[in-house]
């Protein structure tokens, strides 16, 4: 099999072939950074690092650009009325979504592009586009003709013809459907000077010229969350085709986070921001509830949800330290290679990324090898162990791989930890035999506010630290 992907441009999977063999160069929208970060942002975050991880275990070097718009309407008025510099909230709030990537193990990118950084590629960007009459000025302000472009819409399968208004406009504006490539400074904003005067980018301007920057005009895949497919994506791809370059080759795009049925976002005031939520959970749980879903499905958060993904993480990391314990552990998996994973998982993340199949091959691995600890068989323990953990280091969920493996138990404790939980398991165990469940539960309750989780086998209960 070879890798297949959904390209949202498409609208179906079609086989992923890269314009340079070897390497694949992937472009993702990241962070407005107008405020934290939610668990919708790193639900984006969690599915393309999963991306990247996978390209790299299919042989392809990836070369990843995510970018950090760090200036637009919403930090501008943010900023004015925190009475701040708007770079200053902006560099803020830039470092709380990077402690959130970081918590939750993604990979660094590549290169993280700043739009304040990339204002002469911006620049550049748009002499072309008016020169060649896809583009004009209007009282400092760039606009971007939309009825010059006939394949306008062609993204996201919009009509020009039906379209409504673009939010931004002002004098000169010729056809409300265009959109601002630059706009002309106000009274106290930032400002750059330009051919046209001073002024600031627009939103869809900046990623056009910084994936050109960094990629070429032609690149392999352009990710970011199913809200951005129109209007950004739609006028990102006919800006920079309408200047002459191929741009993306597939469009990929994750769902949302939504609660109560609707989109997870500040303006909602329904978010969840990360840090609230990594005060309650593990970051290796929110990490797997969070790519545990398809990348391309909406996820509906609630507690229980979160809790039950938790659980089913648990349940893989037990039977790892139990493999451990008995000397059937696996050795630090590392970067893993598509010859070295089970047939099914390669299959499973061949299929557009299809995580929850390859989860569930990991379950089964989980599966099989506590079968065969409770039948004594170390070497088939061993194997599946070896299996999940390789499987893991691809979804970025390897317990002896950083960030995860600075949470494991010092090594010194792990012995006086089994004495105290075989204590307690067989004070447990006298209780059931004299019939006192309630005596029983008690000390169940009591060692899952510890932080002990038991679990009952035909084999007798087995026990796994929650770590915080």
């Amino acid at each position: 099999m070879s890798l297949s992907l959904y390209d949202t441009a498409q609208r179906g999977a079609r086989p992923f072939e890269p314009l340079v063999d070897g390497q694949v160069s992937l472009y993702l929208c990241g962070a407005t950074v107008q405020a934290p970060p939610h668990i919708g942002h790193l639900r984006s975050a969690v599915a393309f690092d999963v991306a990247v991880r996978w390209f790299a275990a299919r042989g392809y070097a990836p070369v990843f650009i995510r970018n950090v718009t760090d200036i637009d309407d919403k930090i501008l008025a943010k900023a004015a009325a925190g009475g701040e510099p708007f770079w200053a909230l902006a560099a803020r709030n830039e470092a709380a979504f990077a402690a959130g990537y970081d918590a939750l193990g993604c990979l660094r990118p590549t290169y993280e592009p700043r739009a304040t950084g990339h204002i002469p590629e911006m620049v550049g960007l748009m002499q072309r586009l008016v020169e060649l009459g896809h583009a004009y000025t209007a009282a400092g302000d760039v606009y971007f003709s939309v009825a010059s472009w006939p394949d306008y819409g062609v993204l996201s399968g919009q009509r020009p013809d039906s379209l409504q208004a673009a939010p931004d406009g002002g004098e000169g504006k010729r056809d409300p459907r265009d959109f601002a490539l630059w706009k002309a400074a106000k009274p106290g904003e930032p400002f750059w000077e330009t051919p046209w005067g001073p002024g600031r980018p627009g939103w869809h301007l900046e990623c056009s010229a910084m994936a050109e920057r960094y990629l070429g005009p032609s690149f392999d895949v352009h990710g970011g969350g199913l809200d951005l497919v129109f209007p950004h994506h739609e006028n990102e791809l006919a800006q920079s085709a309408a200047a002459g370059d191929p741009f993306a080759r597939y469009w990929l795009h994750n769902g949302w986070v939504t609660t109560a049925g609707e989109k997870m976002s500040k303006s909602l005031g329904n978010s969840l921001l990360v840090d609230a939520v990594l005060g309650d959970v593990r970051a290796v749980e929110l990490r797997y509830y969070l790519g545990g879903a398809h990348y391309r499905s909406h996820m509906e958060y609630s507690p229980a949800a979160l809790a039950e993904a938790g659980a089913a993480w648990r349940r893989v990391e037990s039977f790892l330290q139990r493999a451990a314990a008995a000397g059937a552990g696996a050795a630090p998996a590392g970067p893993a290679a598509v010859a070295d994973l089970p047939a099914a998982f390669t299959a499973a993340m061949d299929d557009d990324l299809g995580v929850p199949a390859a989860l569930a091959v990991v379950h089964d691995r989980v599966r099989a090898g506590n079968q065969a600890l409770d039948a004594g068989e170390a070497a088939v323990a061993a194997t599946a162990a070896g299996d999940v953990a390789r499987m893991l280091a691809v979804l970025g969920l390897d317990p002896s791989q950083a960030p995860w493996a600075d949470t494991r138990a010092p090594a010194d404790l792990v012995d006086v930890v089994d004495v105290l939980v075989a204590g307690a398991l067989a004070e447990r165990a006298a209780a059931r035999e004299r019939r006192d469940f309630a005596a029983a539960d008690a000390v169940r309750d009591r060692l899952a506010a510890a932080g002990v989780d038991v679990e009952d086998t035909p084999a007798g209960p087995r026990w796994s630290v929650r770590a915080r």
